[in-house]
């Protein structure tokens, strides 16, 4: 199969990992690319928190070799602090800068960025402009279907970021409104796709390789992005990946055993990169993932929500599996 790309950038496969705040961590991004994800981005990275030089935001765009290719997204919504905020995060060497004008949570949409860009066009344009203007690597831009119902412009934003110099669109089928409440509505996403000529990445809902390829034969997308549907679930990719080789083939469906040592090694690295006390608060709600379908689900959930160490969960994942 021939590998896409993104800018010049060649992508390791068609299913690229969605960048989640709180969630896709290196630790995370490392595991997916491990899986078959064609590429990943960081974590959202406010474009005001790094022109006061904050560390945690720092932190986040820290990138390793076993994660490329991968891109910094940044958030905000002014065009000059954006610009500079990409000038910081290119001393990282990512792969793509992505901007964030899509996601709906109160405390992003709320102060004019993420999904609040879609409310204005033009700032759309002049935020992807300013930073392809400081750039040396690919543009990209994930944005939503619109506002609410009655400012579905999708297709509008994705032409003006497309001609601001974006390299590459990501569209998620639901309106800020909507948040991650179903329908999708993979319609829009093809509008957006035959309304410009560089590669549309469709968004929402992608939780099965059945469902990849029947929104990439939907929306004429040639790129999908997976999010919540990874979570204790990094074997999505390359089922995914199989699938759209070869729709006949047997997937790869993980033991028992291989998601819990899975499990354990994602935490393991979390650990060994940020520290025991955050690592393990963060992961509680990580690794109740791993435990979808087993036995027992909701009182294994429940005893990881309480762990308190990386020792508490092999004892945990050894009790599992006996």
């Amino acid at each position: 199969m021939i590998r896409p790309e993104i800018g010049g950038v060649k992508l390791n496969s068609r299913v690229l990992l969605a960048p989640m705040a709180g969630l896709t961590d290196r630790a995370y991004r490392e595991l997916c690319m491990r899986h078959g994800a064609a590429c990943c981005f960081s974590e959202m990275v406010s474009a005001k928190a790094l022109s006061f030089r904050s560390k945690k935001s720092e932190e986040l765009m820290a990138l390793s070799d076993c994660e490329r290719p991968c891109g910094v997204q940044l958030f905000g919504d002014d065009p000059d602090c954006i610009a500079e905020a990409a000038v910081h995060a290119l001393k990282n060497s990512p792969d793509f800068i992505d901007v964030n004008m899509g996601c709906p949570a109160p405390k992003i949409s709320g102060n004019g960025s993420g999904s609040a860009l879609m409310r204005d066009p033009d700032l759309c344009g002049d935020i992807v402009r300013a930073v392809k203007r400081v750039s040396t690597v690919p543009v990209t831009v994930k944005i939503r279907k619109g506002w609410d119902d009655a400012s579905v412009n999708a297709v509008e934003v994705a032409v003006i970021c497309e001609q601001a110099g974006a390299s590459a669109i990501t569209v998620h089928g639901r309106t800020r409104q909507q948040f991650y409440k179903p329908p999708v509505d993979y319609e829009i996403i093809r509008q957006v796709r035959e309304a410009v000529s560089v590669p549309v990445i469709a968004n929402g809902d992608i939780d099965s390789p059945q469902k990849a390829k029947a929104v990439m034969e939907q929306t004429g997308c040639e790129l999908v992005m997976v999010g919540r549907a990874s979570m204790g679930n990094p074997w999505i990719f390359e089922q995914i990946n199989d699938y759209l080789e070869d729709p006949g083939a047997v997937l790869h469906k993980p033991s028992l055993d291989e998601k819990l040592d899975t499990m354990v090694r994602q935490v393991s690295d979390m650990v060994r990169y940020k520290g025991e006390y955050i690592a393990i608060r963060q992961a509680r709600k990580l690794v109740v993932g791993y435990f979808k379908g087993m036995k027992g689900a909701a009182a294994l959930r429940n005893e990881a929500g309480r762990i308190e160490t990386i020792d508490d969960l092999i004892r945990l994942r050894s009790r599992v599996n006996t």
